[in-house]
């Protein structure tokens, strides 16, 4: 199954178009295969309260490691109404092989809607290994190696370093549309045809 996560503010943005394309080949190549998605600027998920912070404790605490026992977690009416919000999102998670997120950078990171989704699935010692992530994402300005903007990027590097250090997941793509910026900011016109390049280079490769 492919799990489809988008979290740009923009109803028509460069982010959202790749996973888009992505999604489409991806479902033409699996037919039958399962596809969800989830858009998470249109309906947010809760930010994580007290309760959910107890029910990682007690996970911890008992040593829980099999996603399925996660519900014995769950004693007070707090803690249902916690995992409520909690249980449909892992059960999509577990269910995927492949999930893809359409991330723009926001102030060299993620965008929170996209954090909060995250904090939501997230306990101790988690594994998704056997799973894919696929992030389409569109930065106003060059981040990539070499770049002078190469240290501020923590929208790869923290979605790469996460998902390797605590999911356990090596198999993580990256595909981005750069300098995005250049098409309204003066100072960076000068740059539009290295944005078209790189949207270009990024669309040819979220098709293939």
């Amino acid at each position: 199954m492919l799990l489809h996560l988008d979290a740009s503010a923009r109803r028509a943005s460069f982010s959202r178009k790749l996973s888009g394309v992505y999604a489409e080949t991806w479902r033409a190549a699996h037919p039958g295969a399962g596809y969800v998605h989830r858009d998470l600027a249109a309906r947010p998920v809760p930010h994580i309260g007290e309760a959910w912070t107890e029910l990682c404790d007690h996970i911890l605490e008992h040593e829980i490691t099999d996603i399925s026992r996660y519900r014995e977690a769950v004693r007070t009416p707090a803690q249902h109404r916690a995992w409520a919000i909690v249980e449909p999102l892992l059960a999509e998670v577990t269910a995927a092989d492949v999930i893809l997120i359409g991330a723009p950078m926001y102030n060299y990171s993620i965008p929170s809607s996209l954090k909060a989704w995250i904090d939501q699935i997230t306990f101790p010692k988690m594994s998704l290994e056997g799973r894919s992530f696929v992030v389409t994402g569109a930065r106003g300005g060059a981040y990539g190696p070499g770049t002078p903007r190469e240290p501020y990027d923590h929208q790869e590097r923290y979605l790469r370093d996460f998902f390797k250090g605590h999911f356990r997941v090596e198999d993580v793509t990256f595909i981005h549309a750069e300098l995005v910026n250049a098409r309204h900011d003066p100072a960076l016109a000068h740059l539009r045809d290295r944005h078209e390049e790189s949207l270009a280079a990024a669309l040819k490769e979220a098709a293939r």
